[in-house]
């Protein structure tokens, strides 16, 4: 399976629901930074899995509605614990949408799958991987 990483970040604020967590039940700033994985089992004609720029462009652009954001008050995560876990599976299926609607090139359209990580720290990450048929 070939791969191909880009890399952002975001900067939102959010708060949780839920006594399991604990003091950051309260509304809390996170730095997040962002990796999308884009994997296919053969290359395409230019032999890339996508291109770099354009997969680049695509998840700036899946970030870009919740970076400097308050969580709590956007209008898709209403009543929602906006969990780094959770919020890998929306970006990841942010970047499947972009990817079936050909913004990442014909490439993009056999796409076995895309994993999202959202970094943290150095030491704590979480993500999604996702299935692409």
């Amino acid at each position: 399976m070939f791969a191909v990483t880009v890399r952002d970040h975001i900067m939102i604020a959010h708060s949780f629901t839920g006594a399991v967590f604990g003091p950051a039940q309260a509304l809390h700033g996170a730095t997040f930074v962002v990796d999308a994985t884009f994997r296919r089992p053969e290359l395409d004609a230019d032999n890339i899995v996508v291109d770099i720029g354009r997969a680049t462009e695509e998840l700036h652009t899946a970030l870009a509605d919740l970076t400097y954001r308050n969580l709590d008050e956007h209008p898709d995560f209403a009543g929602v614990n906006t969990t780094t876990e959770y919020l890998a599976k929306v970006i990841a299926e942010r970047l499947a949408a972009r990817a079936r609607d050909g913004s990442l090139g014909d490439g993009g359209r056999s796409l076995a799958g895309i994993t999202v990580t959202l970094h943290e720290s150095h030491v704590a990450s979480a993500g999604y991987e996702l299935t692409l048929s």
